[in-house]
């Protein structure tokens, strides 16, 4: 039985005073059991985040890190420091970060590496734009993008991992995919993982959805049968917005 994940990522949003107005917030009202609530924060909050998850049933992220450990590169976040702060897990492959940064299938999965030898997990975002959906291409790239990032991945290490299908037209424009349309393609995703490796790491590998995702489209997208959770932006910035997708089930 996979266990949902609802994972709000900030983006660069939120200094640490806010950080943690939002934690005060939401202190003793996230779920103790049966969803794993998590919270992707930009670099200078994650200090805040972690002393707070450790009273709490809270999971944190980073957005980005580099793939290499230590070194000579201004500017880049040391998966190894993260690991050592306690951070959970690391998001990368986001579309703005190849839309914006220029990251390529091999930098993202030369951090999908970096990050499991650090002992955390990586959540491996993927999507198409509206003009590969338009025309019939979608499958062919988010598969494409998957079998790039996991290359080199034990079944062991990509079971204990997170996917997030995100859909480019549908991040931050107000537009989702619906329920079906999301569904349909994180299927096709969990049976490139099994054909990629094998059913059992297909079956255990939690998939989320990412795109406009609100207290008021989330139990849908949560009832289909492939989908196991959300990666939520605007709408996980607002303490009581947040505690509504954290506690979907209830």
């Amino acid at each position: 039985m996979r266990t949902p994940i609802i994972a709000g990522n900030w983006k660069m949003n939120k200094n640490p005073q806010e950080t943690q107005e939002f934690l005060e917030a939401i202190k003793g009202k996230l779920p103790e059991s049966g969803v794993e609530a998590v919270i992707g924060a930009p670099a200078i909050d994650l200090n805040a985040l972690t002393w707070f998850s450790k009273d709490e049933p809270l999971k944190t992220a980073a957005e980005n890190c580099y793939f290499e450990d230590a070194g000579a590169f201004t500017g880049e976040t040391s998966p190894k420091a993260l690991s050592d702060m306690g951070i959970d897990y690391v998001i990368i492959g986001h579309s703005e970060r190849r839309q914006y940064f220029g990251e390529t299938d091999e930098d993202i999965n030369k951090k999908a590496h970096a990050i499991l030898k650090n002992n955390m997990l990586p959540m491996i975002c993927c999507g198409e734009t509206l003009e590969q959906r338009e025309a019939g291409d979608a499958e062919s790239w988010v598969t494409g993008q998957i079998e790039n990032a996991v290359k080199g991945i034990s079944a062991e290490d990509l079971a204990k991992s997170v996917i997030a299908y995100e859909p480019i037209w549908a991040i931050g424009t107000g537009k989702t995919a619906t329920a079906d349309q999301a569904q349909e393609m994180v299927h096709v995703i969990r049976e490139k993982v099994a054909s990629l490796y094998d059913a059992d790491t297909a079956d255990k590998v939690r998939i989320l959805y990412g795109g406009s995702v609100k207290p008021a489209n989330v139990k849908e997208l949560m009832s289909k049968e492939d989908i196991d959770g959300g990666l939520v932006g605007g709408a996980s910035m607002d303490p009581e917005s947040f505690l509504a997708l954290a506690n979907f089930n209830k």
